[in-house]
């Protein structure tokens, strides 16, 4: 693999422009388990936050797809050669809310490409700035960091996992069962036919893991909606998260919530008691 091609991709960009949907915010917040689009969820007439992850989906044709469901490498995204490929984590700014049926644009900007090896072997992380507008200008900003890793070698056993971390002593939880269609349904609305999510044979098979995995995204829209149910009617003016192990389904996992000074910790444990995402959310004064 050549880093100094993959780090040529460092200050390219791309600019894409769709319509809100309010039908599309609907259904995600049927997959929350909302009634409606009411005003815990989204106030009247708004996006709801991280709604923006439903719009500007890939629309790759079925030749272009690749074995393990995501297109083919390359195009605004740099060619890294490694298989797995995940969202490690994401920093976001609220500027303020957009409404639910406008024009909106993504400015995206590949801000670094970064080589590491880890414990797990050969790493690329690739970190993305996306910028959201509407018509009346900038809606919110956001990082998102990309990660991209070999293979398990063949025949190979996963590391035992540490004891779990102490918890710290949470505000608020909520059990979540992440079943198959769960995982499912969040995949159809976000149009991601990345095979780890629903292909029990490839994902045990092929990438290694013990059941399938639970999207990274979807633990980071969980997280934030449960501080959302905890504290209704307050604005949210950022929110980071990172992953820290992947979550399989088959047994419930929690959400957990310690309320701070200007805002919450929040993080998703297994059934083992290990912490799988941690997050940090602000409010506005």
């Amino acid at each position: 693999m050549d880093a100094g091609q993959l780090k040529a991709w460092i200050g390219r960009t791309e600019t894409l422009t769709e319509h809100a949907d309010r039908s599309v915010y609907a259904r995600l917040a049927a997959l929350l388990d909302y009634p409606a689009l009411d005003q815990v969820f989204a106030p009247a007439g708004t996006m709801p936050l991280l709604g923006h992850w439903l719009n500007f989906l890939p629309t790759a044709r079925q030749s272009e797809i690749d074995r393990d469901g995501h297109p083919y490498r390359g195009g605004f995204l740099p060619p890294v050669p490694l298989p797995r490929r995940m969202w490690a984590g994401g920093r976001l700014t609220f500027i303020r809310t957009a409404a639910d049926n406008g024009r909106l644009t993504r400015h995206s900007t590949i801000l670094d490409v970064v080589e590491k090896t880890g414990s797990s072997g050969l790493m690329v992380f690739v970190t993305v700035r996306h910028e959201i507008s509407d018509e009346a200008g900038l809606v919110l900003s956001e990082e998102q960091d990309i990660v991209y890793r070999d293979m398990p070698a063949v025949g190979s056993t996963p590391r035992p996992a540490p004891a779990p971390e102490k918890p710290r002593v949470p505000d608020a939880t909520r059990s979540v069962m992440p079943d198959p269609v769960l995982l499912f349904r969040y995949s159809a609305l976000t149009f991601n036919a990345h095979r780890i999510h629903y292909d029990r044979d490839y994902c045990r098979d092929v990438e290694g893991y013990p059941g399938l995995v639970v999207h990274g995204p979807l633990i980071a829209t969980l997280l934030l909606d449960h501080f959302r149910r905890e504290t209704p009617g307050v604005e949210i003016a950022g929110f980071s998260f990172r992953a820290q192990r992947p979550l399989f389904d088959g047994a419930p996992f929690a959400l957990c919530m310690a309320r701070t000074g200007t805002g919450a910790d929040l993080w998703s444990e297994d059934s083992t008691g290990h912490v799988t995402m941690t997050a940090r959310l602000e409010v506005r004064p």
